[in-house]
């Protein structure tokens, strides 16, 4: 069987290329720019670039099933060359914002339901994986500490499901690998639902440190993200944040369901990245 992975260098990605070669699988790790890391040794590195069609028939081309971000652009113009190629089965890295309240409205799941529904109407199996907030965005908060020394927030009480990226490159993996766990969607998330002040207390204890944090409004939140957050999507994320405010989210076992064992719990991704918020305000750090 041949793989494409796309977003080869993404967390996800990243962590099910190992996987798949460890069961003799031919892997493709794409991305717009190949070789840049250089894939693990056994893959084979192809362009594609998931908004450039171009890109798309050589990197199909004898594929079998791709792992597939969820990247709205040019889903159609993908999905038709994939199955001129051949391509039997999608695994899909779709988002939890597509079953949320209010679904068609944010700009997150608007993204991901485009996808969705391309291939829902198309010929090819889709297995759809739906994750909620990865316990990777927690990263973010080290570039405040590094700048300021404190991290902003417009709702600390605010509830998410931060799942490892391990697992959910795990989940991809069975999916890829079982036949009678495709075609479904999954639900996936970690063991808990946290509030963003839970998750801080959970760094602390793992760095050894103190992580300080302000409410601030959303507006003035809003503002400080501009230069790198589009206004649509930090729009989005704070309805999302005030909806969930106080209200503790729906937790799946659909990780263990597919792969065997419990979701990491949110405290071992902040042990294994406690060297991430050691560092002190003006300093490099060591992501």
């Amino acid at each position: 069987m041949t793989v494409l992975v796309t977003g080869s260098r993404g967390r996800v990605g990243s962590a099910l290329i190992p996987l798949l070669l460890g069961k003799g699988i031919d892997v493709r790790t794409a991305s717009a720019a190949p070789g840049k890391p250089v894939p693990p040794r056994g893959a084979t590195a192809v362009r594609c670039d998931l908004r450039d069609p171009a890109t798309f028939p050589a990197a199909l081309d004898g594929a079998d099933a791709v792992f597939l971000y969820a990247e709205p652009s040019q889903i159609e113009a993908f999905v038709q060359e994939a199955e001129a190629a051949g391509v039997q089965h999608i695994v899909l890295l779709s988002s939890s914002s597509v079953i949320g309240p209010g679904a068609p409205e944010s700009a997150i799941a608007l993204s991901h339901l485009t996808v969705e529904q391309a291939l829902a109407v198309s010929s090819i199996e889709t297995t759809a994986l739906r994750p909620g907030a990865f316990a990777s965005n927690a990263l973010q908060w080290k570039w405040a500490l590094q700048s300021s020394g404190t991290i902003d927030l417009p709702y600390p009480g605010s509830y998410s499901d931060p799942i490892h990226e391990r697992d959910i490159a795990e989940a991809a993996y069975a999916a890829l690998t079982e036949p009678a766990l495709r075609g479904a969607a999954y639900h996936l998330t970690g063991p808990e639902s946290l509030t963003f002040s839970q998750q801080i207390a959970a760094v602390e204890a793992a760095a050894g440190r103190t992580v300080p944090f302000r409410r601030v409004t959303p507006e003035a939140w809003k503002e400080s993200v501009g230069p790198h957050l589009p206004a649509a999507a930090a729009d989005a994320l704070l309805g999302y944040w005030a909806a969930s405010d106080g209200v503790p989210t729906t937790v799946t076992h659909h990780v263990e369901s597919l792969t065997g064992h419990p979701a990491r719990t949110f405290a071992t991704w902040a042990a294994e990245n406690a060297s991430a918020f050691t560092g002190t305000p003006g300093s490099p750090g060591t992501a």
